[in-house]
């Protein structure tokens, strides 16, 4: 079975479920057809043992545990693929409400690397998402370090990477609160940072791609982002000194 440092996590941030929301199938189904030959037809059992679900989309429709959708995976060890979703108490920006997160694991292989902007792309349009990202392990743990406050996270970021705020100094749900390797910006969350900007984004633009509601999955760096790559690195710091929204940077 792939370890956690050889996956794609994938993470995108929604508005909260409500009444019989349809996203939760949307997103299953929507990873389905962005990754040929997946079937996400099994969950596990409190001791992780495979039990398969022969009517799985009646199961998603009709489990809601914690605010979103219990965990689904392939039946497939060498390859996995899993995905669950759940509300967050916590607002995307500052006085916000819940929202509802999706998170999902590719394995970084050729097939993984292959499909993750079609995943990324099918699992935020599905959960009609303000904003995501898809990201190798590794780099992720440290972007996450990034957040930083004096009181509650005090420290500074790894790399000379810039330091970014917690959800409640964020002015919109809409504004990203860090960046990925591939990005997935909502048509809002694309007009909340300025993107594209025809003087400013032509490298950006030409690893992007629209998606039908209007968005954008903005791709980083051609491989997998790898922060032990200096020209992955860079990459990285320019696109948050391209865009000072992200993180409440610009927020005074």
């Amino acid at each position: 079975m792939p370890t956690a440092q050889e996956d794609i996590g994938i993470i995108v941030y929604a508005p909260a479920l409500v009444g019989d929301d349809s996203r939760p199938l949307a997103v299953v189904r929507g990873m389905e057809r962005a990754l040929p030959g997946l079937r996400l037809g099994w969950t596990t059992s409190e001791k992780e043992d495979l039990i398969a679900l022969p009517h799985r989309d009646e199961w998603v429709a009709t489990h809601r545990t914690s605010g979103g959708f219990p965990f689904l995976c392939n039946d497939d060890d060498d390859h996995l693929v899993t995905v669950a979703g759940w509300e967050n108490p916590n607002g995307l920006a500052a006085g916000n409400p819940p929202h509802f997160e999706v998170h999902a694991d590719l394995p970084l292989d050729a097939a993984g690397i292959a499909a993750a902007v079609d995943v990324l792309e099918a699992v935020a349009e599905g959960a009609r998402a303000f904003w995501g990202h898809a990201t190798p392990f590794n780099a992720a743990v440290e972007i996450s370090r990034q957040t930083r406050d004096p009181v509650r996270k005090p420290g500074v970021p790894p790399r000379g990477l810039p330091a970014l705020r917690f959800s409640d100094y964020i002015r919109a749900p809409e504004i990203p609160h860090y960046l990925g390797w591939l990005n997935y910006w909502s048509a809002a969350a694309a007009r909340a940072i300025g993107f594209p900007d025809p003087a400013r984004d032509a490298d950006l633009r030409s690893r992007a791609r629209r998606t039908a509601t209007g968005g954008w999955v903005v791709r980083l760096t051609d491989a997998p982002l790898d922060l032990d790559n200096p020209a992955h690195l860079e990459a990285l710091k320019r696109a948050y000194e391209r865009f000072p929204e992200i993180g409440g940077r610009s927020t005074p």
